[in-house]
C-alpha cells in the first residue's frame, strides 16, 4: 500500500474542492472538487489568483486577511470551518464552508495555503426556509 499514491486519490478525487496556493495567492493545486463546484477546470484555475473564486465585494478584506497571515504566520481560521460567499465562472455566487491549513517549509516560512471547501448552498437555503417557516407558525400563535 503506497501511501502517497492514496492520498494523491484521496486528494484528486473528492466531491470537495482541494485547492493549493501559494504565498502570493496563485493557485497551484486544483483538483475535481473544485472543477465541480466553481465551474473552471484546472487548466483555467492553476496559475490564476483567488480572485477568480472570490466575489468582487469581498476580495479587498481578503487580500487584506492574506497579507496579514502570510506577514504574521498566524490566522484565526483553520480549526473550525468558516462559511463564506464564493463565486462561480458563471457569475453566480454560492454558500461555501471551508477550513485552511498553512503549509511551512523547513525554516518555518509560509510556503502557501491550502483549502479544503465544500458548497452549502443548498442547506443554507434550506435552513433559511425553516428558519421563516418557523417565524411565520409563530406570528399565527401569538
Amino acid at each position: 500500500m503506497n501511501l502517497d499514491k492514496i492520498a494523491t486519490r484521496i486528494v484528486a478525487d473528492t466531491l470537495d474542492a482541494v485547492i493549493y496556493c501559494d504565498r502570493s495567492g496563485t493557485i497551484r493545486l486544483w483538483n475535481a472538487g473544485a472543477e465541480r463546484i466553481f465551474g473552471w477546470s484546472a487548466g483555467e484555475a492553476v496559475g490564476q489568483n483567488l480572485d477568480i473564486i472570490i466575489p468582487e465585494k469581498h476580495r479587498a478584506v481578503h487580500w487584506a486577511g492574506w497579507e496579514r497571515v502570510m506577514e504574521t504566520g498566524v490566522t484565526r481560521y483553520g480549526a473550525d470551518p468558516l462559511a463564506v460567499p464564493g463565486l462561480h465562472k458563471d457569475g453566480s455566487t454560492m454558500s461555501l464552508e471551508f477550513t485552511i491549513m498553512m503549509l511551512h517549509d523547513d525554516t518555518g516560512r509560509i510556503e502557501g495555503i491550502a483549502a479544503i471547501l465544500r458548497d452549502v448552498s443548498r442547506r443554507w437555503r434550506r435552513e433559511k426556509e425553516l428558519r421563516a417557516r418557523v417565524r411565520e407558525l409563530e406570528a399565527r400563535n401569538s
